[in-house]
């Protein structure tokens, strides 16, 4: 039974975000180890389990994406059920979950209110990305700003909130089509010098824009929409893949996933015939095909549910066999 372990089960210190003396008995596993698809009749391996940002943090590639623990509608003011998401938030830390993205647009700041709530003092592994440059003064009221200043601001907010001293992966949310891209990526890099930022990463730009951040500063992540069902950005993804840099796609299981009429939601068709095959659902398939897409991407699917988060987890579990995705690429 010993044998049939994941590695991380059996050596709990590999679980962010927790010290190895409080670690529970955990049945899911982000698998390393070459294996045979018991369904299928063709040998795949594993997608890779872990990545390093920036080459130096070493986060598992299931993270958790923090922004739907917010007032609703349009993620404005505090999460209603706020016990329910601290609650939500450290079961993530127990499953081995040790990278959680948020933003100071959600809320706004009491996105980063409730880790901190949750989480504070924070594990040694557990790696905290934020994201700056937007103003949100109401619900439908989303505002790009750029500007240095405003950077500024927005980096010492977040490490207030989040009771950092620095912060780990800091993002320009969006560019600001009144400020030079330039601009904003250069005020993130004096941030950075000053020790504020540990790593910059950017978010919903293209390749070129990509390119240009990289002639300033090191890039250690770009964050673009990116799933199954599309895959715009996959000539940032694979240059992001070739230059080591982390790819973190947001929209990746759709805003409704499992709504009527949904790719998702389909009872047939190739996903859904393989989902059956695995004997999971079609959101799960979503997510291990992109495990197996490149090893640079880094998942940070949002719920507020614990059994949807148990869920997602899982996905890490499955191995697709290269019929089977074969068959996913051709959606």
């Amino acid at each position: 039974m010993r044998d049939q372990l994941p590695h991380w089960v059996l050596n709990p210190s590999l679980i962010g975000g927790c010290r190895s003396s409080d670690k529970i008995g955990l049945e899911i596993s982000l698998p390393t180890e070459k294996t045979m698809n018991p369904n299928t009749s063709n040998q795949n391996t594993h997608p890779s389990t872990q990545f390093l940002i920036g080459g130096e943090l070493l986060v598992n590639r299931l993270g958790y994406g923090a922004m739907r623990l917010t007032g609703q509608p349009g993620n404005f003011g505090p999460y209603a059920d706020w016990e329910g998401g601290k609650q939500l938030l450290r079961r993530a830390v127990e499953l081995g979950v040790n990278f959680i993205d948020t933003a100071e647009a959600y809320g706004p700041g009491t996105n980063e209110e409730i880790i901190a709530d949750a989480l504070h003092p924070y594990g040694p592994d557990l790696v905290i990305a934020t994201k700056g440059g937007i103003h949100k003064p109401a619900p439908d009221n989303i505002q790009a700003d750029g500007r240095p200043e405003s950077l500024r601001r927005g980096v010492e907010g977040s490490l207030q909130r989040l009771k950092r001293e620095t912060i780990d992966l800091y993002q320009l949310h969006r560019p600001d089509p009144k400020v030079p891209f330039t601009e904003s990526i250069q005020a993130l890099a004096t941030l950075q010098q000053e020790g504020k930022i540990r790593h910059i990463g950017v978010s919903n730009v293209t390749l070129e824009q990509l390119q240009a951040a990289q002639k300033i500063t090191a890039i250690a992540s770009v964050q673009n929409r990116f799933s199954l069902m599309d895959r715009s950005h996959e000539a940032t993804l694979d240059y992001a893949t070739a230059h080591n840099i982390a790819f973190i796609p947001y929209g990746s299981l759709g805003a409704h996933p499992l709504r009527r009429g949904a790719p998702l939601a389909q009872t047939e068709g190739i996903l859904a015939q393989i989902a059956q095959t695995h004997n999971v659902n079609s959101t799960q398939i979503a997510l291990a095909w992109l495990l197996h897409r490149a090893p640079n991407i880094l998942l940070i699917p949002g719920t507020t549910m614990i059994a949807h988060l148990e869920d997602n987890v899982k996905a890490t579990t499955i191995s697709l066999s290269d019929t089977e995705l074969a068959q996913l690429n051709s959606l």
